[in-house]
């Protein structure tokens, strides 16, 4: 049996679909714009818009939110603080940044697909501080460090 979320839809959002995989191998659900008045992107510009969703996911779970492919292709819409991570206890609006990296302004209408969400297993750690590391094959080489490009 799969795992379950709890979903609760906003006042300014009964008219929307529930959060839904699109195929049956998808592995986001997506998510859509619950909002009152269209927002405009401007290039370069940022906005905060809510789902009007609230979730409650398991212990020992997050949802990650992140951008959608096509949008981030065709229009150069994508988020922000990304992948945006929901966790287990957190009970308000699920809200998604978005940002126009594109050349012209964007228009995000109510009921606009506008992120996904993967609802995934987290690992919790116990930190151990050490004094020293043990040497791997890699050692400190950082960004580009294991290619060409």
């Amino acid at each position: 049996m799969p795992t379950q979320i709890s979903v609760r839809q906003l006042t300014h959002a009964l008219d929307l679909e529930p959060p839904a995989y699109a195929t049956d191998e998808a592995a986001g659900m997506d998510l859509r714009a619950a909002l009152r008045e269209s927002i405009t992107l401007k290039p370069g510009e940022r906005k905060l818009v809510p789902t009007g969703l609230e979730v409650a996911l398991p212990p020992g779970f997050e949802a990650q939110i992140r951008p959608r492919s096509g949008l981030a292709l065709r229009h150069g819409i994508t988020l922000l603080n990304t992948p945006g991570t929901i966790d287990s206890d957190y009970r308000g609006e699920v809200k998604v940044l978005v940002v126009n990296l594109g050349s012209e302004p964007f228009e995000i209408h109510h009921g606009d697909r506008i992120a996904q969400m993967v609802v995934a297993p987290v690992s919790r750690v116990q930190v151990l501080l050490v004094p020293d590391l043990p040497d791997s094959e890699r050692g400190d080489g950082g960004f580009g460090s294991t290619g060409r490009s």
